[in-house]
């Protein structure tokens, strides 16, 4: 719009081939053009101001539209990051459960072979006191010349 304007305000014809003014010479029309372009102009003037009100209209539109885009991507990328909280802390918490309960059933296995080993040496103990008894026994049997070559008796002499 902006060019058609400058080109009718640029467009001046100085005279009209079709019309003469007394004595034959070509009258100026400028007058006559100017009136008759008047009202085009003042209606593009108004066309002008109306597409400048609609387009800076349009421009807090859209500025308005992208503080709120902007308000709204913060919002979600802090629900984003109040949840991967969220998350962790159960994955920590469910990891923590988790090592616990694994902790206490490795407790409760080792209790119960302990317990197996106790159970087994008390069952053993007596068979170990009768058989080192009896070994005990055997060796206060045996001959003084006997004993010397035994092992753990050597560097005893004979009486």
């Amino acid at each position: 719009m902006a060019g058609l304007r400058d080109f009718l305000l640029r467009f001046r014809p100085v005279g009209s081939p079709g019309r003469a003014a007394p004595g034959g010479v070509p009258a100026d029309r400028t007058a006559e053009l100017t009136a008759e372009l008047d009202p085009p102009l003042s209606l593009l003037e108004e066309a002008e101001a109306e597409a400048r009100h609609i387009r800076d209209g349009a421009a807090r539109e859209a500025a308005e539209r992208r503080r709120a885009a902007e308000r709204r991507a913060q919002e979600i990328v802090k629900s984003a990051q109040d949840r991967a909280r969220e998350v962790r802390a159960t994955n920590a918490a469910r990891v923590r459960r988790d090592a616990e309960t694994e902790a206490a059933e490795l407790l409760a296995t080792a209790q119960r072979e302990a317990a197996a080993v106790r159970r087994r040496a008390e069952e053993r103990m007596p068979r170990l006191l009768d058989r080192v008894a009896h070994l005990v026994a055997k060796d206060i049997e045996l001959p003084d010349a006997t004993a010397r070559g035994r092992p753990g008796n050597a560097g005893q002499r004979n009486p």
